[in-house]
């Protein structure tokens, strides 16, 4: 595969989309942007500066303060920086993770974001994961593939990560999230959750991450 590649990983929470991601930006050698860490910056963004709390949102004042919002990828791209600050752990946190959904649906929030993203690309390609990838963000990917997999699967393996990351939260509560995320992300108006007519669909549910990486390479170096 030429290095000036783009590759899109659309699909569901937990599907295992930014591990595979990461695998194959260090096979083929291209840059990795997780776009999912984006919405969830300025979803902190917007609980921090307290343009959402409880039942309030000010959008007005969100969409003025997005103006003087700068989000960038260091370190290789492991770390997120909002306006300096690293936010990387912060953006993981349950109560983040209960808004980003919503958050990522709005217009104004979705406009700015895809410029940012669309920004990223360098002259050597890269791999990007997300839920509009392969449909809005670069419709013309080279490669495009669509994660998928039970719900049940998906809030374990969220949960066991959460766990091991010292978060107090039950499974079930971690269930209901995606399930509440599933239908926010693919009932939305704008950008959908949508598997695009030209990505190939991957379930996960009982395969291992190799061999999706392998199948993956072998889709990939054979176009």
């Amino acid at each position: 595969m030429n290095s000036n590649k783009v590759i899109a990983i659309d699909g569901y929470a937990s599907t295992g989309k930014s591990t595979l991601a990461k695998m194959l930006s260090i096979h083929y050698n291209l840059t990795f942007i997780d776009s999912g860490a984006l919405y969830r910056a300025v979803t902190h963004f917007a609980l921090e500066g307290g343009f959402l709390k409880d039942n309030y949102f000010d959008q007005v004042a969100l969409e003025s303060a997005l103006k003087n919002l700068t989000l960038k990828f260091e370190s290789d791209k492991r770390f997120l920086f909002l306006n300096g600050e690293n936010i990387s752990n912060k953006i993981r946190l349950p109560r983040v993770s209960d808004h980003v959904s919503s958050i990522a649906a709005l217009p104004i929030v979705r406009k700015f974001l895809l410029h940012q993203q669309r920004q990223m690309v360098n002259e050597n390609g890269l791999v990007m994961d997300g839920r509009d990838i392969g449909t809005i963000v670069f419709p013309n990917a080279d490669h495009k593939f669509f994660f998928t997999a039970r719900p049940e699967v998906r809030a374990r393996r969220r949960y066991e990560e959460l766990m091991n990351q010292g978060h107090e939260i039950t499974f079930d509560e971690v269930l209901s999230n995606l399930i509440h995320r599933d239908k926010i992300d693919t009932g939305r108006d704008i950008a959908p959750l949508l598997k695009a007519n030209d990505a190939l669909e991957i379930d996960t549910s009982k395969v291992t991450i190799d061999e999706v990486f392998d199948c993956l390479v072998e889709k990939i170096d054979s176009k």
